[in-house]
C-alpha cells in the first residue's frame, strides 16, 4: 500500500439540529481496506451518507486522491471516484441483473459490462437476464457491488455488506473484495458489525461509538476482545 487516497478531516454531520458525527479524522491509503466497526445507531451509516453527500456535513473536509469533495452533489462525488453500496443493497428489483450493472457504467462503455466484473461474480453472468428482485440476498449484494464497480471508482464504500447474508456467501464476498483490491488498486472502506468478516479482509480497524472513533489499530495488532466489547454493549 502506498499513497494517501482518501482523507477526512474534522468531519461533523447529523440530521437537522441533531449532531451525530463528531470531529472524525482519518486517512486511507491506496489499496488499503479499512473497517469501521460499531453497533447500530453509533453513526456508521450517517458517516457513509455524509461522505457521499447524501447528508450535508456540518463541518470538516473530505478528499479523494487530493481532490476536495465538500459541497459536491452525490453524482459529482461518484465522478470524482467514490462508489457506495448502501445498507440494504438498494438494487433495482424490477430491472435485470444486466440492466442494474449498466446503470453504473460510464456513457463511454456503451452499455458493455467489463468481463472482469462477471469474472469476479460469475453468478451474475449466469443470471444476467434475471430480475434483481428474484435474486437471493447474497446475489443481490454481489450485484450491488458490481454496479458500484462499474463506475470505475478509486474508493469503494460498503455499508454493512454482510447483513442478512448466509456465511458461505459472506466468505465469497470477502474473497471477491480482496481480488478487487488487487485487480483495481482499489481503496475499500467497509462498515460492519460482523468481526469475523472484517478480520478476513481489513488492514486497519476503527471502532465508532456515539459518532466518535474510540479505537484504532492495524490488523496485526487488533485485540478481538476489545472490538467485540464495543459491538456487544
Amino acid at each position: 500500500m502506498s499513497g494517501q487516497m482518501f482523507s477526512v478531516k474534522g468531519l461533523e454531520s447529523g440530521y437537522g439540529q441533531s449532531q451525530v458525527i463528531h470531529d472524525l479524522n482519518f486517512d486511507v491509503a491506496k489499496k488499503e481496506i479499512v473497517a469501521v466497526m460499531g453497533r447500530n445507531g453509533m453513526g456508521k451509516t450517517t458517516l457513509f451518507k455524509t461522505l457521499m453527500g447524501i447528508l450535508p456535513a456540518f463541518g470538516g473536509s473530505i478528499s479523494v486522491d487530493g481532490r476536495a469533495l465538500e459541497g459536491l452533489d452525490t453524482y459529482r462525488r461518484v465522478q470524482e471516484g467514490i462508489a457506495y453500496v448502501p445498507q440494504g443493497r438498494m438494487i433495482f428489483s424490477h430491472m435485470t441483473v444486466l440492466e442494474n450493472i449498466q446503470t453504473g457504467l460510464p456513457s463511454s462503455a456503451n452499455g458493455i459490462v467489463p468481463e472482469e466484473l462477471y469474472a469476479l461474480f460469475p453468478v451474475l453472468f449466469d443470471m444476467r437476464a434475471r430480475r434483481g428482485g428474484n435474486l437471493s440476498g447474497g446475489q443481490q449484494q454481489q450485484l450491488a457491488i458490481a454496479r458500484a464497480l462499474a463506475t470505475n471508482p478509486k474508493v469503494l464504500l460498503l455499508d454493512e455488506p454482510t447483513e442478512g447474508i448466509q456465511p458461505s456467501i459472506i466468505k465469497d464476498i470477502a474473497k471477491s473484495l480482496r481480488e478487487i483490491r488487487e485487480l483495481r488498486d482499489l481503496t475499500i472502506i467497509v462498515s460492519e458489525q460482523v468481526l469475523s468478516f472484517t478480520l478476513d479482509i481489513a488492514d486497519r480497524f476503527f471502532v465508532i461509538d456515539k459518532g466518535k472513533f474510540v479505537y484504532e489499530n492495524q490488523r496485526a495488532n487488533v485485540d478481538d476482545k476489545v472490538i467485540s466489547s464495543y459491538l456487544s454493549i
